[in-house]
């Protein structure tokens, strides 16, 4: 089969890495693609929100599986695009319809939706700028701290948690009335803050039935010991050490479940992978927010524990069989270290040579914020590569990742060196 993966980052790195070592693989094209990609795979300089050069390649080259790795041509609705081409409609494309995306596309409606289908999560309210008096009044009925969510897409930066209410009431202002994270905040989610560990949870679905992968806890802030600005994420750890039996059993049935039967219920085709945000509040799960893709830098730690053949599953996703599909996982632990241009995530500087890729022997290396310029692997994103270890703990995977950073350099890297601290 030919394949096409969407997607520059860590995450479509790792896709293209799983798919290429199947025998069902022929060709594999990534649009847009990075350095680490080219190696296993053909790049497209192709946008993933432009949907009529993605349909000239699908066509030109003959795709039969279209595997979507970011969010923003999900929400867009590129897989109605598909359906409603005559030329695409037999594609099977990997990743939820436009009206299903908005569980990650807008903040609101997966609140409501939770809320329809009884599934756990915190208490909230939304506003826009022509209430924020009332949202300034719910933030006095709440204790600190306060968690103020921009309703769309912020490229995982829309979240502000702040300890002193009168911050919070000015970030509500600057989110809803100065626009400060632009359309996505134009409207605002308030929510009670939930105390707990957060952990990743990750669902196959094929609109039908469901499979779940290998549970992952990633790092957002960019300092030591969680604290700092929030970034796409600094590191994954595979599996979660707290989640046991008894725990697993409870996000399964008071969460997933319900999740893929909602989606059925509402009538939200739903063909791909949802990511549950979850949060361990004393010892039940709750839901702080759903994302339709893969994680990153979780699908890192996570597929490299998948011994099921990648293109088998989606040829079942795609057909509706998924329930015949055994899903094999390593025991192994594994755990992603994430490299990342000194100043990110704010301003960084791009193009800094990148040596030692090469002599890693004991880790993957994912490439994300990278690419090939005269015949060298240079920055060009925050988040550059993602470093990759298996163990029979993930202590030992940890030590293996940090033993292989060692080796690597690019001017101004950084990166935690606590990935894992408070496990």
């Amino acid at each position: 089969m030919n394949i096409l993966v969407l997607g520059s980052g860590g995450r479509e790195h790792t896709f293209a890495w799983k798919i290429a070592q199947s025998n069902h693989c022929k060709n594999l094209f990534v649009a847009p693609g990075n350095s680490g990609t080219q190696a296993i795979a053909t790049n497209l300089d192709i946008s993933v929100t432009n949907f009529e050069a993605i349909k000239e390649a699908v066509i030109q080259n003959n795709i039969e599986i279209v595997v979507v790795g970011p969010e923003d041509p999900l929400v867009q609705g590129v897989h109605d695009f598909f359906l409603q081409d005559e030329a695409l409609k037999n594609v099977v494309v990997i990743g939820p319809q436009k009206a299903a995306a908005e569980l990650e596309g807008s903040k609101e409606f997966a609140k409501e939706f939770m809320m329809r289908h009884n599934i756990p999560t915190a208490a909230y309210q939304s506003f826009t700028k022509d209430n924020v008096e009332d949202g300034y009044k719910f933030l006095e009925t709440l204790n600190a701290p306060y968690v103020l969510k921009a309703d769309g897409l912020a490229a995982g930066k829309g979240v502000l948690i702040l300890n002193d209410l009168e911050e919070a009431k000015t970030e509500l202002k600057n989110m809803l009335v100065d626009a400060k994270f632009g359309n996505a905040s134009t409207k605002v989610v308030i929510e009670e803050f939930l105390d707990g560990i957060e952990l990743s949870c990750f669902v196959l679905t094929d609109g039908k039935d469901y499979k779940i992968l290998p549970t992952a806890k990633d790092y957002k802030r960019i300092g030591e010991g969680d604290t700092g600005l929030n970034t796409g994420g600094m590191g994954a750890v595979s599996p979660v050490p707290f989640a046991t039996e008894d725990f697993f059993n409870k996000i399964e049935n008071q969460i997933v479940k319900p999740t893929v039967e909602g989606l059925q219920k509402d009538n939200l085709p739903y063909v791909g992978f949802i990511f549950i945000g979850l949060i361990k509040v004393g010892d039940d799960p709750k839901v702080i927010e759903y994302n339709v893709r893969m994680g990153d830098p979780e699908t890192e730690a996570v597929l490299p524990r998948l011994k099921t053949d990648m293109v088998q599953i989606f040829k079942a996703m795609g057909n509706q069989t998924l329930s015949s599909i055994d899903i094999e996982i390593d025991n192994r632990a594994a755990t992603t270290i994430v490299m990342v241009s000194g100043g990110y995530p704010e301003a960084y500087e791009k193009g800094k040579e990148i040596t030692g890729i090469e002599t890693i022997e004991d880790s993957i290396v994912f490439h994300a914020g990278a690419k090939f310029q005269d015949d060298k692997v240079v920055t060009s994103g925050g988040r550059v590569l993602a470093i990759t270890s298996y163990g029979e703990t993930y202590q030992e995977a940890i030590k293996k990742s940090y033993q292989s950073i060692e080796k690597l350099h690019f001017d101004k890297m950084y990166y935690r060196k606590d990935i894992g601290f408070d496990l």
